[in-house]
């Protein structure tokens, strides 16, 4: 089956992986606070050892989903399903949560605070404490496990409450904003820690505004707005579904392309551009284009759209649809 979001035609056949169960399965899910719907019919798959990103505008239903997955809130119709059960609530050992919301006991020693959290899951004082100390040595950590928290930087805390997650090692991975207020330096930290939840075969979701941050990493992603889902499919075939681009590198001035009729929208910003081409458009008009008002080329690559253009054309899309209907 395929499913329309303007022009763009995303892939959403609900395939069968043969002796596989999905991490997560929700059938028709919809959560209301009072009279403000915050997820409305919302069905999706999320399959073992996989990346799912959860994009979407602030406000758009993404962490309601993911509450809705841990079982921190049911849904008021339709099912959730979670690691084979049809009450999260029963798996939790096996769910990792960062939320976007951090937070740590500030008196408590750092080795303390993680074998703390494994102990919550489960795992024996013994084994979470050995695995702590396994995990700050790991991430350059080890020389601060007997600091309290308080005396942690940012960046050092968010370290330690993103290994406080991974502790008891889960199936599933929920990460609301992983990504908020990092530095570039922990921002590819915790890429790499996505990366290797995925090789070990855990399923990982994570909610982010920042296409670009998903496209990445993200094996599949999940555009949600208002509350209801935008499109849904395996990323290289959502991109693909939206058409031909090019990636302009640039020095002078590109305001002629706005006027091409091959041209359905430039997205500049200053010195690198994403041309997005209309259907049928030829991208040698538009170099042809460039050359003419004596702009200099330093590269011009046919290439998908970004996840940023999809973003913005459903989103744009949808809004209309609420504006007519």
């Amino acid at each position: 089956m395929h499913g329309e979001i303007g022009k763009v035609w995303v892939a959403t056949e609900e395939t069968t992986v043969t002796g596989v169960t999905c991490a997560v399965h929700l059938d028709g899910v919809s959560k209301s606070f009072g009279d403000r719907p915050a997820v409305c019919d919302l069905s999706l798959k999320i399959w073992p050892g996989a990346i799912y990103g959860f994009l979407g505008p602030n406000g758009a239903g993404k962490t309601t989903t993911m509450r809705l997955i841990l079982g921190i809130y049911l849904p008021d119709s339709g099912s959730v399903s979670v690691l084979g059960h049809e009450d999260p609530r029963l798996v939790r050992e096996r769910i990792g949560y960062l939320p976007e919301e951090r937070g740590l006991y500030p008196r408590m020693r750092v080795l303390d605070q993680v074998a703390y959290f494994g102990a919550l899951k489960g795992l024996s004082d013994l084994e979470s404490r050995s695995r702590a100390g396994d995990l700050l040595d790991k991430y350059g950590l080890g020389s601060c496990s007997q600091l309290r928290c308080q005396a942690l930087s940012k960046g050092m805390a968010q370290k330690v409450q993103i290994l406080a997650t991974l502790i008891h090692e889960p199936d599933l991975v929920i990460l609301d904003e992983p990504f908020s207020g990092l530095d570039p330096v922990n921002r590819d930290l915790m890429r790499d820690v996505i990366i290797g939840l995925r090789e070990r075969g855990a399923s990982v979701i994570f909610s982010t505004h920042i296409t670009e941050q998903a496209e990445q990493i993200c094996d599949h992603v999940v555009l949600i707005d208002g509350g209801r889902k935008l499109l849904d499919g395996a990323t290289q075939q959502v991109r693909a579904a939206a058409g031909g681009a090019v990636h302009l590198e640039y020095e002078g001035d590109i305001s002629m392309l706005a006027g091409l009729p091959d041209v359905q929208r430039v997205n500049d910003a200053g010195r690198q551009a994403e041309i997005i081409l209309a259907e049928g458009g030829d991208p040698q008009v538009v170099l042809r284009s460039l050359v003419e008002h004596a702009v200099t080329v330093l590269a011009f690559d046919l290439r998908q759209p970004s996840l940023h253009e999809v973003f913005i054309r459903s989103v744009n899309r949808s809004a209309a649809e609420v504006s007519l209907g």
